[in-house]
């Protein structure tokens, strides 16, 4: 298939040597082969890979992934060697999960590529790859990477029976393939995490978990997903652990002034005035005076209008995405504010919230915190600071409710176990770090050797 094969590899491994045939006599050579395949794979052919396919359907799927197929009259079987050489994209930095301090490479959409950048970076034999083709049109490949020596066999295996049931005409990227194998509970929280980068994906496999591949997607699945992984960057890990514990601790509170900032106004300020100092009070009460809308109003009106000013930033080109969506915040607040539609202190509001957002080391955490935040300020609305408490009774309920791939959403928080909480709100010194996570990695739970 031109455009998916090498060139230069298709003439120097294939064309030239069948073209020297032509000042040989053969038949004394077939006489002591079994046929003529064999002859072509072994005395005529140099590619590095060579295999004897009998599949029909494995011969197209072969010829339309780039390799070359070769048919002899005769037999039903060919041979098929692999020249494949798509243009593809380099390895360059990682563009949504950047750091400061850490490796400075990315995923790739070429399948073998981030193979070998795993690979890389853990050199044991032990690291296996299960490989499949998913999608009855595309035919995509997708495989499962694990160390069999840390791996939970139970996890493996339910990742496995997950995988084989998909059913579908086409796998595009891995967004398709984490729909179809996450744990079925309607839940606004990611249950499986996906990266870009080597090495987080090399981290989980460390501590046990599965790796999923999809050839033509540079993201990476990783499962079990735990709440506190997404609060995790790969920087924690590089730099002191006391740097990395004030900047989880950071996190930890961008996650509830993101949640709860909003919701808290509206109540304050419906409901229960007499909480606020009576300074602060007056200052608000005055700056509301010409607001025609209630606070919840306000507050939507404002959290919808930034909504839609990140969405078109996103969107719009790179060259100007980024001063609209700053110019027009910028302008959209300033005035409304003087038209007398918002108050300041509203605007003050919105922005830390939408600041603290993007504080959060993973986007689907980020955009989980950003649809909660509308339901607690409906609450906030309605029942006031008792319906916030309500709604966070019922949030922990509902995560102490969740499963990824058998293992509680909440581990190691609950249910709650001592021995893994030197990764959790904190970050202990490596040395420290003795152990794997325990209802992870189940086979090897040692992690390092024990002091000499």
């Amino acid at each position: 298939m031109d455009g998916l094969v090498n060139s230069e590899s298709l003439h120097d491994f294939i064309i030239q040597p069948l073209i020297s045939l032509r000042n040989i006599e053969i038949s004394p050579l077939l006489q002591s082969r079994r046929d003529t395949l064999t002859f072509l794979s072994e005395e005529v052919l140099c590619a590095g890979e060579i295999e004897i396919v009998q599949d029909r359907d494995a011969q197209l799927t072969n010829l339309l992934s780039g390799q070359s197929v070769i048919l002899v009259p005769g037999y039903t079987e060919s041979l098929r060697i692999n020249v494949s050489g798509v243009e593809e994209r380099s390895v360059t930095e990682p563009l949504t999960q950047t750091v400061v301090r850490g490796p400075m490479e990315a995923f790739t959409e070429n399948f073998q590529r981030n193979v070998a950048l795993i690979r890389r970076k853990i050199k044991d034999p032990n690291l296996w790859v299960d490989a499949r083709r998913i999608g009855t049109v595309t035919r995509t490949k997708v495989a499962l990477m694990y160390i069999s020596s840390i791996a939970s066999d139970k996890v493996v295996d339910e990742v496995r029976r997950r995988l084989d049931r998909i059913q579908i005409d086409g796998i595009l990227e891995s967004g398709y393939i984490e729909e179809f194998i996450q744990d079925r509970t309607y839940t606004p929280f990611p249950t499986v995490y996906n990266s870009e980068r080597p090495d987080v994906i090399a981290a989980g496999l460390l501590e046990g978990k599965v790796a999923i591949l999809v050839d033509g997607t540079p993201f990476v699945l990783l499962v079990p997903a735990l709440f506190i992984h997404f609060f995790q960057s790969p920087e924690d890990y590089a730099q002191r652990f006391d740097i990395s514990t004030l900047i989880r601790l950071l996190r930890y509170i961008s996650f509830f002034i993101t949640l709860f900032a909003p919701s808290l106004y509206i109540a304050v300020t419906t409901f229960h005035q007499e909480m606020l100092p009576t300074n602060l009070l007056i200052n608000l009460a005055a700056q509301r005076e010409g607001v025609p809308f209630p606070a919840f109003i306000e507050a939507l009106l404002m959290e919808i209008t930034y909504e839609i000013l990140r969405e078109a930033g996103i969107r719009m080109p790179r060259t100007v995405g980024q001063a609209v969506s700053i110019v027009g915040t910028l302008v959209i607040g300033q005035a409304a504010v003087q038209a007398g539609i918002i108050s300041a202190v509203m605007v003050i509001i919105v922005s830390i919230t939408a600041i603290s957002s993007y504080v959060m080391p993973s986007g689907s955490m980020s955009i989980s915190v950003r649809m909660l935040r509308f339901l607690f300020m409906g609450l906030a609305a309605s029942l006031g600071i008792f319906g916030i408490f309500a709604g966070i009774l019922g949030l922990l309920f509902h995560l102490c409710k969740l499963r990824s791939f058998g293992v509680p959403y909440m581990t190691p928080l609950a249910p709650f176990i001592s021995q893994d909480q030197k990764d959790t709100l904190f970050r202990y010194p490596w040395p420290r770090m003795k152990t794997r996570p325990a209802l992870i990695g189940d086979k090897n739970k040692i992690r390092q050797k024990p002091d000499q």
